[in-house]
């Protein structure tokens, strides 16, 4: 038997739809083919992309909500500060605030606060006390060649 569908998403270049189903799924389809692509266990009511379609908000009954990395399918972040279920999850227009509301009748606004890509690349060099590797910089720097990021200086 299928799931209640809770809510659905279509990434902003339109190829994919996220669903959250009652059954503690979130699913990612294919919208041309209908084909599944992914299955991630998130007991979500509420999901939507970001608008660089990098980054899908799943909020759920517990009050959270988590910030899944698109490409790598894992959480990059858990907002909290809620106390009753998030029935709806919205990105701002300009990426850096975001906001969620309750079946208790409020919104809750975070502002999200990247790192530059110098920053980040100095935290990753920190963490990992080396350069990225080719194959690391293709995955999570797609686009952008070894001239194009700072590399670790002393690595």
């Amino acid at each position: 038997m299928a799931a209640v569908v809770a809510s659905l998403a279509f990434s902003p270049d339109g190829h994919t739809l996220v669903s959250a189903g009652a059954d503690g799924k979130l699913r990612l389809w294919d919208v041309t083919t209908g084909a599944s692509r992914a299955v991630l266990t998130d007991l979500a009511s509420a999901v939507t992309f970001s608008g660089d379609g990098r980054t899908r908000a799943a909020g759920h009954d517990d009050g959270t909500v988590r910030l899944w990395d698109v490409a790598t399918r894992t959480v990059r972040a858990t907002l909290s500060g809620r106390r009753q279920p998030v029935s709806a999850v919205a990105f701002s227009p300009d990426r850096h605030g975001f906001a969620a509301g309750g079946v208790d009748g409020t919104v809750q606004r975070w502002e999200l606060s990247l790192p530059r890509p110098g920053q980040a690349n100095d935290g990753i060099c920190r963490a990992l006390h080396r350069d990225l590797t080719e194959h690391e910089r293709s995955r999570y720097l797609p686009g952008r060649t070894r001239d194009q990021v700072r590399t670790c200086t002393g690595a």
